[in-house]
């Protein structure tokens, strides 16, 4: 039997009902769950195809395939995506969860994740019996040897929870690596249409990255919130078909199959961008709208480059932040959920409607004139 570490967000309960008992209710900035209407382009696509008779094809439709592909060509600045790399996905955390068991990963292999990450690269290693290694920096290894180099290492850029970019530079010395040492690397890249500039987020399956080859490379994305497609669970990973390929023979026995109806909405979400700016134009107000609020209330913003969220800290226990906010009746998630270096932040989603943003600042600001 595995061994997993309790799901986190029930410990949050106490300061939920907390935060609920406001007068004016609670503010829920703790998940980073959609709240905004699915663009109407994509419900229009998914209606068009409700009438799905037979099984869909578990390696995507070829015109799916090709539409990901160009995607990453157009928005991405990662031309020369394979086709026959790419593979759509029943949302990418059941991609992060199963990742390490599909490459048939098991006991006595590690996998690298970051230092502050989204716990589900840990619960994935332990899935597949794996053992979970943080990764702070590539010379933290030392000479490669088999019992202390990963088979599987995580990148996340945006970063989930703390907004961080990594840059060209810093990828393709990962890549290098990796490749020097026969690593796989994955990188969770699913709030890159997201920045808080005009500046493109820069892909694993970027040239400038890998030097023109996908060898040893996937890219996993979502359109849950560029898109707002949580419910459909909507996702693929892309770059190397050799590993592709590997992934979907084992998807293909076990049934983990996109709907039909779900593949016609992502082809037609990824090739339509004027929905995604005006999703990225609605977190950008709402972020002007809180962080003033945020740093007034005492609390310092770090990173937040991109994403859904503010990553703050008043340089104390997460819990302690926590609970004041809770008092406010604004609920945020601790940083400790994503690991012991986290422990004095606390992560600030966007991901509510405005007025309850709007609702926020004023009690911040009003808890600031206070003091």
């Amino acid at each position: 039997m595995r061994v997993l570490p309790d799901f986190p967000w029930d410990s949050l309960a106490p300061a939920k009902a907390t935060a609920a008992a406001h007068p004016d209710g609670i503010v829920d900035l703790s998940v980073g769950t959609p709240v905004d209407p699915t663009p109407q382009v994509v419900q229009d696509a998914l209606i068009a195809a409700a009438d799905a008779p037979g099984y869909p094809q578990t390696y995507g439709t070829p015109a799916l395939r090709q539409a990901v592909a160009d995607w990453f060509a157009t928005r991405r600045s990662a031309p020369g995506v394979d086709p026959a790399g790419v593979l759509p996905t029943v949302g990418s955390k059941e991609l992060v969860a199963w990742l390490p068991t599909l490459l048939g990963l098991g006991d006595g292999d590690l996998v690298g994740i970051p230092k502050i990450a989204y716990p589900t690269y840990d619960v994935g290693a332990r899935l597949a019996g794996a053992t979970p290694v943080v990764v702070d920096g590539l010379a933290a290894f030392g000479p490669p040897t088999k019992g202390r180099t990963p088979k599987l290492l995580w990148v996340n850029s945006p970063s989930n929870p703390t907004g961080r970019v990594l840059g060209v530079d810093h990828l393709a010395k990962v890549v290098d690596w990796a490749r020097r040492n026969g690593i796989v690397v994955a990188s969770d890249e699913c709030y890159a249409e997201l920045g808080r500039s005009d500046d493109e987020v820069p892909s694993i399956l970027d040239p400038r990255v890998n030097g023109g080859s996908h060898e040893g490379l996937l890219a996993v994305y979502s359109l849950s919130k560029q898109s707002n497609l949580a419910g459909y669970r909507a996702a693929f990973v892309a770059g190397d078909p050799a590993l592709v390929q590997r992934l979907l023979e084992i998807r293909k026995h076990a049934g983990m199959i996109v709907p039909w109806p779900v593949q016609e909405a992502m082809r037609v979400a990824v090739g339509d961008v004027e929905h995604v700016l005006e999703q990225k134009e609605r977190y950008r107000s709402r972020r002007e709208t809180l962080l003033p609020a945020i740093e007034a209330a005492g609390l310092r913003v770090e990173d937040s480059a991109a994403g859904l969220y503010l990553w703050a800290t008043r340089d104390e226990d997460c819990w302690d932040t926590v609970a004041d906010l809770a008092r406010l009746g604004i609920l945020v998630a601790p940083g400790a959920f994503y690991g012991e270096a986290a422990a004095r932040h606390v992560r600030i989603a966007l991901t509510a409607t405005d007025e309850r943003i709007a609702a926020a600042a004023t009690r911040l600001a009003q808890r600031s004139v206070e003091r």
